[in-house]
Formats: structure tokens, sequence, C-alpha cells
């Protein structure tokens, strides 16, 4: 029974839309109707102001870590499958939150705090995530695209587990948490290839 709230409170510790709340705190504004219409972090950054942008994004970061984290404090005996699945449900949260009729954020911050938190549970799961990490910042300092560097980190991310990993869990994981940047991107795909992606 303990379990079953744990994986509840993922979801919806997940699904707290803190670029919409911060948004309508500080500017009164929906955040869905300016830049992007996205509520993440990089649009807030833009439409709010930059130490905004940033709070929202350790905010978003942070709420990734913490179900994995009070997993691992009070559920010790929890399998790496109970683990995996209230990542992934934080993920589902922030993309799909329940409190903005399902519409949320596209989740690579959230996705970042949860694979930090994994780190501690899984073998080799730490270096990977370094060298996604250090493969966001190239891309996004060559080409200046939040967007690209995101698909292709979280590209790079599964193509290394395939290698590195050595739970299949984490391989699994990793393949759905790809998917998702891509599906949550489709609009961004489709303004970088008409070239009309907006650099950051």
């Amino acid at each position: 029974m303990l379990n079953l709230f744990f994986l509840f409170a993922s979801y919806i510790i997940g699904s707290i839309p803190f670029g919409f709340i911060i948004s309508l705190l500080v500017k009164n504004i929906d955040i869905r109707n300016f830049g992007s219409g996205n509520i993440g972090a990089t649009n807030v950054f833009r439409s709010v102001g930059k130490g905004w942008g940033t709070l929202v994004f350790i905010l978003d970061l942070l709420k990734g870590i913490i179900p994995v984290f009070l997993m691992k404090v009070y559920l010790p005996g929890s399998t790496e499958y109970l683990f995996i699945l209230a990542a992934i449900l934080v993920v589902c949260g922030h993309n799909w939150t329940v409190f903005l009729r399902f519409k949320g954020g596209k989740g690579v911050a959230t996705s970042l705090g949860a694979l930090i938190g994994l780190s501690f549970v899984f073998q080799n799961l730490g270096l990977i995530l370094v060298l996604s990490i250090t493969s966001w910042i190239a891309v996004f300092v060559i080409y200046r695209y939040v967007s690209l560097a995101s698909l292709f980190a979280g590209s790079l991310f599964f193509i290394l587990t395939l290698f590195l990993a050595k739970d299949m869990e984490i391989k699994l994981l990793s393949f759905l948490f790809s998917v998702f940047i891509w599906i949550k991107h489709k609009k961004n795909i489709k303004r970088l290839l008409e070239k009309k992606e907006n650099r950051f």
C-alpha cells in the first residue's frame, strides 16, 4: 500500500506546474499565452525574466529528484522497477499535468532530476549523465538552440545506455525518456527544419 502511495505522490509532485505558478505570481500572466506557450523554464526565462526562468529550471529539476530520493530513504527495500516507475511517473506528471488539463512541459529538467536520483541506485548512470550533459552544453554553445541540445542529449543518453548501462531497466527507461523528449519537441523539430526556431 505504501508503494502505491509513493507512486501516486510521484505523479502529483511531477504535476506541480512551477512555470505556470511563478509566471502567474510574478507577472499575473498565463505563460501558456506567451512565447512558445510552454510552461517550462526556457519560455519563463524569455517571457518573465532570466532569474525566474532559472528558478523554474531548478524547481523542475528538484521535483524529478525528490520522488526517487524519498523512496530510497523511506522504502529502502524497494525493487529497482519501483524506482524506475517513480521516475517515469514524475516525468509524466510534468509532461501531462493533472492541474492543467493534462497539458504540461517538455520534461527535460524533470527527466534530468529523476535520472540524477536514479544514479544513486544504478551503476554507471552517473557517468552516462555527465557525458549527456556535456553534449547538451556543447550543442547549445555551438548552435544556441535549447531544443536541438535537448534532442541531441536525450538521444545520446539512450545510445550510451545501450553500451554502458548494466541494467536493462535503465536501457528501457532511457528509450522511453528519449521518446518523450522527441514527442514533446514535435513543434520545435518542425521549426528547426523550417529554420524558424528561436535561438537562445
